[in-house]
């Protein structure tokens, strides 16, 4: 399988941190953020690799040659067979391409070149070939959602919508496209790339995607960042040097901490039906920027039998999920998941929804939610948390074989510890 790298950016934003050289060989911990990214291939058997170069490409052609050469860091071969393509002229971030249109005759994977990703590949490809789409995107959440393209799903994951920054939006899911793609062969034949030109891979390759039903969205909380500026490059430095960006790798065990909803994120108002009710706790959105630097997963779990009993649609929960969203990444926070349970078993109430009046192994105090989570994410449970201000949260957890906190509640039951920000100073 081909990896095809977009590598002739120039790094406006951060160009004053080496002008000298092109975006992508800007050295992050002593290494040229290309060699990072080609690093993570090799690792996985993708040694097949494309450059697109551009602006002072021949820095790059220098450094790497036909990806035989030693690398001047590592001292060991870069173990890869390099492909040059030069853009004598700037063609967008998907131009290039053109050049390929009668070489490549199966799925390859499209990369930005100026990103730190570590990355379950073969995950990823899985998924791509799985679904059927004729593109697939890696999403994500991130710290900074207010200022970023949010991409919108159904439940199949197909991309629905697609919001630019500059758009306006009330609430929404914080899952942004990383910069990380699995394309049909066949895009290749689409008028687009009949001729060379300037182009945009998102506004004229993917997009048009949409309305046909094309594209689908791969999400996953590993690492990847962009060095769009220098306070991003410099966080990316502190995380490399932490070791963060290998051990987000989803082919490695992770660690969680599960967060019940009412009364441990937001405040409880009893069964939480209007979102207006909304409002997180204080310290919540501190509390889940804790959690994300730590390494540990962010992953919500929680009960909702108002779906079961007829007093909220999913489509409005899935509202409410995305104001919590909203009002965390304002504050520069992010959860990896949220998962929640929908049954009830008890009947007898107004407008309820027959098909989701049951036992279950997902409704709390049962572990099915957790256990989901496990499996999706490749979470150690023994290692994780689970937080939450009820009996049946410490059950839960105790059952998923996790540690278990438990928060004063609403009506003033004491536990483990008052607040949550508390809860997480104690486990990080």
């Amino acid at each position: 399988m081909k990896t095809i790298i977009m590598a002739g950016g120039r790094g406006t934003r951060i160009a004053g941190l080496n002008p000298e050289v092109p975006k992508p060989m800007m050295l992050i911990e002593g290494m040229p953020i290309l060699e990072h990214q080609l690093s993570v291939l090799r690792r996985q058997g993708f040694t097949d690799v494309v450059l697109a170069i551009g602006y002072l490409g021949q820095k790059i052609q220098d450094y790497f040659g036909d990806g035989r050469k030693i690398s001047p860091v590592t001292g060991e071969p870069f173990g890869l067979s390099i492909q040059y393509i030069e853009e004598q002229e700037p063609l967008g971030t998907a131009g290039s391409l053109y050049f390929l249109k009668h070489q490549i005759t199966e799925d390859f994977l499209l990369l930005n070149g100026d990103i730190i990703f570590d990355i379950d590949i073969g995950r990823f490809l899985e998924y791509h070939k799985k679904e059927g789409g004729v593109a697939t995107i890696f999403t994500h959440p991130n710290g900074h959602p207010y200022d970023s393209g949010l991409i919108c799903t159904d439940s199949k994951q197909r991309v629905t919508g697609w919001l630019n920054k500059e758009e306006p939006r009330i609430w929404y899911k914080n899952r942004v496209n990383a910069g990380l793609h699995i394309l049909s062969a066949d895009i290749l034949k689409r008028p687009v790339f009949q001729e060379l030109h300037k182009v945009d891979l998102d506004r004229d390759v993917l997009k048009p995607l949409v309305e046909e039903g094309g594209l689908v969205a791969y999400d996953s909380p590993e690492y990847v960042k962009d060095m769009g500026t220098p306070e991003r490059f410099s966080e990316v430095s502190r995380d490399i040097q932490a070791g963060r960006v290998t051990a987000k790798n989803l082919c490695k065990k992770q660690k969680a901490v599960f967060l019940d909803r009412d009364g441990t994120l937001n405040k409880h108002v009893g069964f939480l039906r209007d979102i207006e009710e909304l409002e997180l706790m204080e310290g919540t959105a501190e509390a889940v920027k804790l959690i994300n630097r730590s390494g540990f997963l962010a992953v919500v779990v929680t009960n909702q039998p108002v779906v079961a009993r007829g007093e909220v649609t999913v489509g409005e929960l899935e509202l409410i999920h995305q104001k919590l969203e909203t009002l965390l990444g304002a504050e520069g926070a992010y959860l990896d998941a949220i998962y929640y349970c929908p049954h009830h078993p008890d009947k007898g109430y107004k407008g309820e929804v027959p098909e989701l009046k049951v036992e279950c192994s997902c409704r709390k105090p049962n572990p099915g939610m957790l256990l989901q989570a496990a499996r999706d994410y490749n979470i150690e449970l023994s290692e994780s948390w689970m937080v939450g201000d009820s009996e049946n949260d410490v059950i839960a957890g105790k059952k998923a074989g996790c540690k278990t906190l438990r928060l004063t509640n609403a009506e003033g039951k004491k536990g483990d510890v008052d607040t949550l920000l508390e809860a997480v100073r104690v486990i990080l």
